[in-house]
């Protein structure tokens, strides 16, 4: 039986969620089935050392996703795939012009954000024109899953809902052996959060907040680096923010997680984000801003976490002090995430998706 031959697509590898799904399904594929190959515009990233060995990489060196078009295309007309799979939003919208070149080959794109709060470049938004060229589009939530229907008149039968998967073996072999940061106070409670320092992650609500929680003994751990890095570090020090820290980009996020008494998600609009999944796989009580992308999907109210408006600092200030006093069941809080978002559940509907498109 001759194998699928599939091509991923994305910018690089480095640690971001998109790369992290398609690391994940690019390693687990049935090898009887399938043979994925991973084409990178720039072969970097910390994904790298976790892709299995028999993943072929494509690197096409280049820097500027405009460039990238005419090597991608000159690599899909000479490799001949059964399925391409592209990751990742600009590089999408780009392809969805050209698929009608190869009739042989079957078209996925994956979107990783809710497209209208995300892009917002007038010649990006041109080629979603051209979307329904794809054979299928995969949302990762409703959020996205209506704003291609409503705002990009994508045709419902296009797209099909695939939420992200956890990979509780990852996580627990990164927390096996790990402590609690030493960074983290005795006798304060430690909230975490995870992210890009962009406007999109709203931690300048987050700092807004914390201003009202100046004199409680509660830490806050950032972690992630971004443009806006400056900006938020001024404002920390404007607003005399002592017991917030910013880490940067950490290779180990998971033990941050571990031993946080609450992670917060602070996000104007998400995809799906995985740092809510993985905060629940390490057992950790969540509460989150009620933005776009799922939100409500993965939260289960006073089961895994809490949903409210960060906008209203008073109130989810104390809302952040209440969750802090209570007591939540980590195993429980695990089994939330583990009984609908586990690696095995989702991959399945990945090869479910691929192998129904190819019999197409």
């Amino acid at each position: 039986m001759k194998k699928i031959s599939v091509i991923f697509i994305l910018p690089d590898l480095e640690t971001g969620g998109a790369e992290r799904i398609v690391t994940t399904i690019a390693n687990h594929l049935s090898r009887d089935r399938f043979e994925p190959k991973i084409l990178l515009l720039r072969k970097q990233g910390g994904y790298l050392n976790f892709l299995k060995k028999d993943v072929e990489i494509i690197d096409i060196n280049t820097e500027r996703i405009r460039h990238s078009l005419k090597p991608i295309l000159g690599e899909i007309y000479r490799r001949k795939p059964d399925i391409v799979f592209s990751g990742f939003g600009e590089v999408n919208a780009y392809l969805a012009l050209f698929i009608k070149l190869f009739p042989r080959t079957k078209f996925i794109a994956r979107e990783t954000n809710v497209v209208s709060e995300h892009v917002t470049r007038k010649e990006i938004k041109f080629f979603y024109n051209f979307y329904n060229n794809y054979q299928k589009i995969i949302a990762q939530s409703d959020d996205m899953m209506s704003d291609l229907i409503e705002n990009f008149n994508i045709r419902k039968k296009k797209i099909v809902k695939i939420n992200n998967p956890v990979d509780f073996d990852f996580i627990n072999e990164k927390l096996n052996g790990s402590a609690k940061p030493e960074c983290f106070k005795y006798n304060h409670k430690n909230v975490v959060a995870i992210g890009n320092l962009s406007a999109r992650k709203g931690f300048d609500n987050l700092l807004k907040v914390f201003s009202r929680l100046k004199n409680e003994n509660i830490q806050l751990h950032i972690l992630g680096d971004g443009k806006d890095k400056e900006i938020l570090l001024q404002m920390k020090d404007f607003l005399g923010l002592k017991n917030v820290i910013f880490h940067g980009r950490q290779d180990n996020p998971y033990q941050f997680l571990k031993y946080a008494d609450l992670f917060v998600l602070s996000s104007r609009y998400e995809g799906f984000p995985n740092v809510l999944l993985e905060a629940g796989a390490c057992g950790t009580y969540s509460l989150a801003n009620n933005c776009p992308g799922g939100i409500n999907e993965i939260i289960q109210d006073q089961v895994n976490g809490e949903v409210a408006n960060i906008e209203d600092y008073e109130e989810f200030s104390q809302k952040i002090m209440k969750v802090l006093q209570g007591n939540y069941n980590r195993d429980g809080i695990k089994n939330s995430i583990r009984s609908r978002f586990s690696k095995d559940i989702i991959l399945n509907k990945y090869e479910k998706l691929l192998l129904d498109l190819v019999k197409k």
